[in-house]
């Protein structure tokens, strides 16, 4: 199977049309069909529905794509890591990161290291700690950014000294907007939208204690944005960590008593890095040191 081929198919595959796939690739369409029909033969699977007009994937062809967009990312992410001569630290890291105030202190970190290797470039992907570290597992991301509780037992790590305010957000004209805190007896006036990551509710549980019980749940949310938005609309209102500047048209109120979550970088164990990414990585260390020794605003 060889990554040319792949680079076909995926590209038949999003525009679901082989006259107009083959000429983005700017091959013939007799070629593309050929190298698709090989394909399927190597496989032993029907990759493609084929209609009059347009084709669409079958179960297989979707499997499939899921794996040549991983290979094909994978691939390109160490031709970038080979792409510049040893004599200079340069190339490209690739960082997941999930949404936390911590993510000022990395960026504050990267934007050091560049000015030290100006060479290096970033490439972020934001999501959840699941499918962040999904992607690590798979060698898409060199480091990633999670929230802490999570399993970190496969790898290496540094704590950040940033600790996260856990809260809820509410609209303006709510009960909660004039209160300096917010208890477990006063959400349960209100449906709550909650994080939908298993770990995290477990501790906003140890939180409620005995009224956790008694919540009720208007919806569960993996990105702030969308749960601001639900807020907004009255769906509920939003249990979540401060994010500055996420949601200025709405009250953020903390808990009482207080609940922080703190935050790690982390990377696989024993894993083989770029020069880039084994420099950063060092770099981000001796930083987070140093934060812990010297007074800073986090």
């Amino acid at each position: 199977m060889e990554i040319r081929v792949l680079n076909y198919f995926l590209m038949t595959a999003r525009e679901e049309n082989i006259t107009r796939a083959a000429a983005l690739l700017h091959i013939t369409q007799p070629t593309l069909s050929r190298q698709l029909m090989q394909l399927e033969e190597e496989l032993g699977v029907t990759l493609f529905q084929r209609g009059k007009y347009h084709i669409t994937l079958t179960d297989e062809g979707m499997l499939l794509k899921r794996r040549a967009q991983e290979i094909v990312e994978l691939v390109e992410k160490t031709e970038r890591e080979f792409s510049h001569g040893e004599e200079e630290i340069a190339g490209e890291i690739a960082l997941g990161c999930g949404e936390t105030q911590n993510m000022t202190f990395l960026s504050e970190r990267m934007a050091a290291f560049r000015r030290l290797y100006p060479l290096v470039s970033y490439r972020i992907y934001s999501a959840t700690a699941d499918e962040i570290k999904e992607r690590i597992e798979k060698g898409l991301l060199d480091i990633c950014l999670l929230l802490e509780p999570v399993d970190i037992g496969k790898y290496e790590f540094v704590r950040l000294p940033g600790k996260e305010t856990w809260g809820v957000y509410a609209l303006p004209d709510s009960p909660f907007a004039g209160k300096e805190r917010v208890t477990a007896k006063d959400l349960l006036t209100v449906p709550l939208l909650l994080p939908w990551r298993d770990t995290v509710r477990h501790e906003l549980a140890g939180w409620f204690g005995d009224d956790y019980e008694k919540i009720e749940t208007a919806a569960t949310y993996n990105l702030l944005l969308n749960a601001a938005n639900m807020v907004r609309n009255k769906v509920g209102t939003a249990l979540s960590f401060y994010q500055e500047h996420a949601c200025q048209d709405l009250c953020f109120i903390p808990l009482d008593p207080p609940l922080e979550t703190g935050a790690v970088l982390a990377w696989k164990k024993n894993q083989m890095f770029s020069e880039a990414a084994t420099a950063f990585i060092q770099f981000i260390k001796d930083s987070v040191q140093a934060s812990f020794t010297i007074p800073s605003k986090y």
